[in-house]
């Protein structure tokens, strides 16, 4: 006997609603949902169920007496104009709960180990000079011009960039899908980044969605709210009404670590051109978008030929972006990218002295088997 479960119309419609799909993705994954929501006919459970696994949502939920009020953990500095908080999707909640969920366990490993508290983690405020705090960045991830010279693409600048802020005692995840599923990708329009304060076990994450010069500025951005020892989801854009203050001052400071204003004085050649903006992503080692912004903050362009410039390279930049668009890769690469080099190598080595159990170290790896937890292993040098 099959079974039909009766479900409010207005969980129903939460559900889409919380996904995001289109009228066209709606038709395509759910094309009985008109007749569940009319009330003229009922889902079976395995239906619903089905409904549930797609939209992301917990079974659970959609017997509730009606749509629950999802609180994002950490505060969230996101807004559209002067509009507030956007809503946030399934794919943003549930990586935010995975980073939390590791981030609890390594908390727990460094003070088993006895590591001190970072004591740069809430040492600086808004109050504090945006030049000084940038150089003490600089200083401490050994990130200066100089250092950048040797770097010959974005990419290559990123992995120092991370492999610096690990270095520091910052747990830092790169990914654009949420965790092994690349069906669940991840909307950098929706946010860039966010960072997990902590004083044992501060943590980064970048939208690896977005362009590798994008995921530069954002990690500096987010290294700058842990400085100032506060957790948030972030933006990090260049243009735009950023109406909070620590956000601004975060922006500043990312930009500033990048491109020194005192620096860009003496190499801009008082021509915003595309090919300018090009020679001066490739000097300082950003993207076009942070020099645009830089020579902005510099007084050569005014706020409405800034905000016509940006949104004009911003098309170009995503263009490329999408023309270019890898797929695929190595799994052994990209997971100690997606989780961190650092974080990785804490649970295998804790698991292999017997401190964490094999079933939850799979679960923080991202692994269901002995053998892919055998070989990251050898691949991490840890076995």
């Amino acid at each position: 006997m099959v079974v039909r479960v009766p479900v409010s119309p207005d969980l129903l419609n939460w559900a889409v609603e919380r996904v995001g799909w289109t009228d066209e993705e709606l038709r395509d994954k759910a094309p009985k949902f008109p007749q569940w929501v009319a009330g003229n006919a009922l889902p079976t459970f395995k239906q619903l169920e089905e409904f549930a696994h797609k939209t992301h949502a917990p079974v659970g939920y959609l017997f509730l007496p009606e749509p629950p009020e999802e609180q994002i953990p950490i505060p969230d500095f996101r807004t559209v104009g002067n509009t507030g908080v956007r809503r946030a999707s399934p794919d943003l909640i549930d990586t935010i709960h995975a980073a939390q969920m590791r981030q609890d366990w390594y908390r727990k490993f460094a003070m088993s180990r006895d590591y001190e508290r970072l004591d740069f983690v809430g040492s600086v405020t808004i109050d504090h000079s945006v030049v000084t705090v940038a150089q003490s960045i600089r200083d401490a991830l050994d990130f200066d011009l100089n250092s950048r010279e040797t770097f010959t693409n974005y990419e290559g600048a990123l992995r120092q960039l991370i492999d610096s802020i690990q270095d520091l005692g910052v747990l830092v995840m790169v990914s654009g899908i949420v965790g092994n599923n690349a069906h669940r990708a991840l909307n950098p329009d929706e946010f860039r980044g966010f960072a997990i304060t902590d004083d044992f076990a501060p943590l980064i994450f970048v939208n690896g969605a977005d362009t590798k010069a994008a995921q530069i500025f954002t990690m500096i951005h987010e290294l700058a709210h842990i400085y100032l020892g506060e957790s948030a989801i972030s933006d990090a854009l260049m243009a735009g009404d950023v109406t909070h203050d620590h956000e601004l001052w975060c922006n500043k400071v990312a930009a500033e670590v990048l491109v020194p204003l005192v620096s860009l004085r003496t190499t801009y050649r008082n021509d915003a051109s595309l090919d300018e903006l090009k020679r001066l992503a490739r000097v300082y080692g950003v993207s076009t978008l942070v020099i645009l912004k830089r020579i902005y903050d510099t007084g050569y362009l005014t706020w409405d030929a800034y905000r016509d410039r940006y949104d004009a390279e911003l098309d170009r930049v995503r263009r490329v972006m999408r023309e270019s668009k890898a797929k695929g890769g190595d799994f052994y690469l990209t997971q100690p990218i997606r989780l961190g080099r650092h974080f990785m190598r804490a649970v295998i080595i804790d698991t292999l002295e017997g401190r964490t159990l094999h079933r939850e170290a799979y679960g923080l790896l991202g692994t269901a088997k002995h053998e892919t937890f055998t070989r990251m292993a050898s691949r991490l040098g840890v076995a």
